[in-house]
């Protein structure tokens, strides 16, 4: 009787809980449903150049399953490759067949390299083997897997503790009563968002330097580019992850709401961020990449670890980052006026 009273009572606790309730089976469907659109794709298409490839060479090699794009010269395919345009260019050289990989993504670099054999065996059966010379514009054939999704991991870790952690101290600072006894002071309420965000940010700053630190220089992820690149990206992303967590603790009434903003706030982002080939999603999800902060923040880590891209070439990245920031922080002005009525 004892433990029937006892269900009694965590069910109603639960059914009278609408956010859980719709949770507890609106999150798992969301991960479930994202990871069947993302593992159930199409299969991934190559994307390849040919450099003056004589027009009897092409009529004997098998081009199905890949987009082949002709190019006059070797400068032209060099740049579509180094502007994403291309996954590899192929070329005959003193008749002999050599390719250029992009490089960054060891499964890319698979695709091509299966595709280029089976391209390559109608040729060979008229004419004795020739090896095929293969060069990288990024990496080499010793990158491992590790090394291209390091640096989005790198951004996703920093990213979720510091978005935790913020969500949960802000929340804190609200239930003990600090933050009503604050906006019951002079202060404004931008000073207070922003004495927060500064706060908080000091810590964030120095545990996104130490993971980035360890990362490169302890785990030996691939690093190509500049360490203080790193560092100002990694720093961008805990502000992000900062300020979105104190916005999303606003709509949070106990640590286990905050916590239940995690599948629909960075699970997402998770499968979107590029850990996962996007060219071979729906085009009708493909829109979801770039309004989410991991996107660029993956993008420019990526651009400065495998390829070791500076700061023209990350800027555009670094400056979204900080309008994300921005963002979050002008809504979480909104949100103490609206939400906290002192």
């Amino acid at each position: 009787m004892r433990i029937k009273a006892l269900v009694i009572r965590i069910l109603r606790q639960i059914i009278r809980d609408k956010r859980t309730m719709a949770l507890l089976i609106f999150a798992p469907i969301l991960v479930l449903s994202m990871l069947y659109l993302v593992f159930n794709g199409d299969d991934y298409i190559p994307k390849i150049g040919f450099v003056d490839i004589p027009e009897q060479i092409q009529d004997q090699l098998n081009l199905d399953d890949a987009e082949i794009t002709q190019y006059d010269s070797i400068n032209q395919a060099k740049k579509a490759l180094s502007n994403h345009e291309l996954d590899a260019y192929f070329l005959f050289e003193n008749q002999q067949p050599s390719v250029v990989l992009e490089g960054s993504d060891p499964s890319i670099n698979g695709s091509v390299m299966k595709w280029m054999q089976t391209a390559l065996k109608p040729l060979q059966q008229n004419a004795p083997q020739k090896e095929i010379a293969v060069d990288y514009l990024y990496g080499s054939s010793e990158m491992r897997q590790f090394d291209y999704i390091g640096p989005i991991l790198l951004g996703f870790f920093i990213f979720f503790f510091v978005f935790l952690i913020a969500g949960v101290s802000f929340l804190r600072e609200r239930t003990t009563g600090t933050l009503e006894r604050l906006l019951s002071s002079p202060l404004r309420k931008w000073e207070i968002v922003m004495g927060y965000v500064i706060g908080f940010g000091i810590f964030t700053m120095i545990q996104a330097t130490i993971i980035a630190w360890y990362s490169i220089y302890v785990l030996d992820m691939m690093m190509e580019g500049a360490f203080g690149y790193v560092l100002l990206i990694t720093l961008l992303v805990s502000l992000t992850a900062l300020t979105l967590g104190i916005l999303l603790s606003s709509f949070a009434n106990n640590e286990l709401q905050m916590i239940q903003f995690i599948p629909l706030v960075i699970v997402p982002q998770v499968f979107f961020s590029g850990l996962f080939n996007l060219e071979t999603v729906s085009d009708w999800l493909s829109w979801i990449g770039p309004i989410t902060p991991l996107y660029y923040a993956s993008e420019a880590l990526r651009g400065v670890m495998i390829k070791g891209y500076g700061w023209d070439m990350i800027y555009k990245d670094l400056l979204i980052l900080l309008g994300f920031s921005l963002l979050f922080m002008i809504l979480n002005i909104a949100a103490l006026r609206k939400y906290r009525k002192l």
